[in-house]
């Protein structure tokens, strides 16, 4: 489970903790051991061209991998594959949409069982926080989960029902007392209700049935919740650039909060989201292009701390293709093989450095989820390397998911993963990951 003795990778571009520079990444036993000169290489080094950069492993935070229980969605083997393809070499794996659901220890150490020997790359862990299971809060934290994820309203399967404003500050003061992170879907469900409901095969209608109050209400309840009880608090998939002042606003008074978005909130816009194409569909939804360009402006100014996938995938029968109803169609997005790239492709085209990329989805993410291994190029780190090259071409088409479905199907993007090692070895597909625990070294 170790890497080779002596893996040495240089290129003429490594992005480095302190900046983009030519340089050699020395490995041993599965470790970066140093990083030195361009020209500080034995004659066995691994040379980059000169069209590739040596990235950090990506950490993908918010992945869905569904397994047990609804693995026709995805798997462990078939998502890590996926992965690293798209130059992840760690992922979370969410609490909900597998069954059981990760509310228990119990269940921990079932999704555990599955994923073992399964995984090409690593994988650690969030815990699930609902209605009655404060009491397992810290078994879980103990037993080595990343935090606790939490929905805000009706999450879509059954077995991970959400909490309401008194759950929500149960769970924040029993994580206070731990220093554990709540990551959380806030979406109103009463704004919601209030809202046309969704139906049809119009993009605008359902745009209509979620819309952006239902974002900012729940926000704003959550920043109440971790202002009350000095819990730390996460918002997940942020889609409604209105939100933002809120949450400038609640960390400038202390408020412990950190937010993400994802790629599909960068690249696509709700004006060019086609009528009945339900491989669009995601909660909350994709916005006009003044929410995607705010984003990106708050990328840039440290208002958005990261960026991961939220890869939600489901079989083509849940997508409703056949007859386009929103209103019917299962809402997640499968990205996880092209998030590097999608995210690069709208980055680059306004003028931002691949080195803020690997910081909001390789640095960024590591930190969230307390996996102090992983996230860069330095000494000690594991030796999690992607050879990327950011001026490639290609048009997405197979991909490695379990399932085809995406939005993404059909798009030019730019950047291209060349190569992948886990801990100083090449990732081919074998079963080598390890299952992670918070705060693993």
């Amino acid at each position: 489970m170790t890497g080779p003795a002596a893996l040495v990778v240089r290129a003429r571009r490594v992005v480095l903790p302190d900046g983009e520079r030519a340089a050699t990444v020395h490995t041993a036993d599965g470790r970066i051991t140093a990083v030195t000169g361009f020209d500080d290489a034995p004659t066995a080094a691994v040379t980059l061209g000169d069209d590739e950069v040596l990235l950090p492993g990506l950490v993908d935070s918010h992945v869905h991998v569904n397994e047990p229980g609804r693995t026709e969605w995805e798997g462990f083997a078939s998502a890590t594959r996926a992965a690293a393809a798209g130059g992840v070499t760690t992922v979370v794996d969410m609490p909900l949409n597998s069954v059981p659901p990760t509310t228990t220890v119990e269940a921990l150490h079932v999704k555990r069982q599955c994923a073992e020997g399964q995984v090409s790359v690593d994988v650690a862990f969030w815990g699930g926080a609902v209605p009655g299971n404060v009491d397992q809060l810290r078994p879980l934290h103990e037993a080595g989960v990343v935090g606790f994820k939490c929905f805000l309203l009706d999450s879509g399967v059954p077995e991970f029902p959400p909490l309401d404003d008194d759950g929500l500050c149960a769970a924040l003061t029993e994580l206070a007392g731990l220093d554990a992170l709540l990551i959380v879907h806030a979406e109103d469900a009463d704004v919601i209700a209030a809202a046309p409901g969704p139906a049809g095969a119009s993009y605008p209608a359902f745009l209509a049935s979620r819309p952006p109050e239902a974002e900012e209400t729940a926000i704003g309840r959550l920043l109440a919740a971790a202002r009350d009880t000095g819990g730390r608090a996460h918002v997940v998939h942020l889609a409604d650039a209105g939100a933002l002042p809120l949450l400038r606003r609640a960390r400038a008074e202390g408020v412990r909060v950190t937010v993400e978005t994802c790629p599909h909130y960068l690249t696509f816009a709700a004006e060019e989201v086609p009528d009945a194409d339900t491989s669009f569909k995601c909660c909350p939804p994709i916005r006009e292009a003044g929410h995607r360009e705010a984003l990106w402006a708050a990328l840039a100014d440290g208002d958005v701390d990261l960026v991961v996938s939220d890869h939600s995938p489901c079989t083509p029968e849940l997508k409703r293709l056949d007859v386009g109803d929103f209103g019917l169609a299962w809402g997640g997005i499968a990205s996880l093989q092209v998030a590097l790239p999608a995210v690069w492709t709208g980055a680059r085209a306004r003028g931002l450095e691949l080195a803020q990329v690997a910081t909001w989805m390789s640095t960024a993410p590591s930190r969230l989820a307390g996996l102090p291994q992983k996230g860069a190029i330095a000494v000690g780190r594991d030796a999690d390397l992607v050879a990327f090259a950011p001026d490639g071409r290609w048009r997405v088409e197979r991909l490695l998911h379990r399932n085809p479905v995406t939005p993404y199907a059909g798009r030019e993007l730019t950047g291209v993963v060349r190569r992948t090692w886990l801990r100083g070895i090449e990732v081919d597909g074998s079963p080598r990951g390890r299952l992670l625990s918070r705060g693993s070294t």
